[in-house]
């Protein structure tokens, strides 16, 4: 990830210098010559750039308005060339291009970083206090698991007279959240890592990935996953319930064949 946000800042860093460079070039055209200016500032203009003056009543060759004998002839008006009156325009289209080119570099950069910068919100890794126990209760009356995206984890009800069963295959980290009444079992599927939804049909946890699928308390009930869900330690705290996230107490799902609570499929399944 380093090396991806070094390259982000070096593509910047070369775009800000090339832009700048283009700007110093392009700011010195479109400028009016030194005559040009001489002559608006009222300035006797360089020799051989005015008309030689002629007798009153009489005009020149070549067109030029006749003046007094004696005075000085006003200077000869030069069209100005389209090519020239073209610079400004495309100076204002090109300055225009070059703006929105680097305000779309700029923002795809700060994208760029601010999705590979670590957030500083994010809740991995710690313990998570994922919601109430009422809250947490109100889902288990509506028969479906308690989802706390921050945590990542479902929490659902587990039988307090199934408890000896389960430590048998448990870790006492597991079972002592199940002593309390609940599981806390982690989103992603053993299989490919794929989130797994809930079936309210079937209250199973069912893969619409590749069919994987899981009772209430995340065993193993079918398809290609070589084990249940994992799942993290949990406690409740007075009317909190506290889940550690910390992936090192990450405890993998029970093997396949593992059911502790009996519990099989209520309805039609969704995958």
């Amino acid at each position: 990830m380093a090396l991806i946000i070094i390259g982000v800042v070096v593509v910047l860093v070369l775009a800000g210098a090339f832009l700048l460079a283009t700007g110093r070039r392009r700011a010195s055209t479109g400028h009016l010559s030194r005559e040009t200016k001489r002559a608006d500032a009222g300035k006797p203009a360089e020799p051989g750039t005015e008309l030689e003056p002629v007798a009153e009543g009489e005009e020149g060759a070549d067109g030029a308005v006749p003046v007094p004998a004696g005075e000085r002839a006003p200077v000869r008006y030069e069209p100005v060339d389209e090519e020239e009156l073209g610079v400004t325009r495309r100076q204002f289209f090109n300055r225009g291009v070059l703006t929105g080119f680097t305000l779309s570099l700029t923002g795809f950069g700060a994208a760029s970083l601010a999705f590979l910068w670590p957030s500083g919100a994010g809740s991995a890794g710690t313990k998570v206090t994922v919601g109430s126990v009422d809250d947490v209760q109100k889902s288990i009356d509506d028969k479906q698991p308690f989802y706390n995206a921050s945590a990542k984890v479902y929490i659902q009800p587990y039988p307090k007279e199934d408890v000896p069963k389960a430590e048998k295959v448990y870790a006492s980290t597991i079972t002592a959240g199940m002593a309390q009444g609940y599981v806390a079992l982690y989103q992603k599927c053993p299989h490919l890592g794929c989130r797994v939804p809930w079936c309210q049909t079937s209250q199973w946890f069912e893969c619409p990935c590749h069919g994987s699928k899981y009772n209430r308390v995340g065993e193993k009930r079918g398809g290609p996953a070589p084990r249940g869900m994992d799942r993290f330690p949990l406690e409740v705290n007075g009317a909190n319930i506290v889940v550690d996230t910390d992936t090192t107490k990450l405890v993998q799902g029970p093997p396949i064949g593992t059911d502790t609570t009996g519990q099989g499929q209520e309805g039609a399944p969704c995958v």
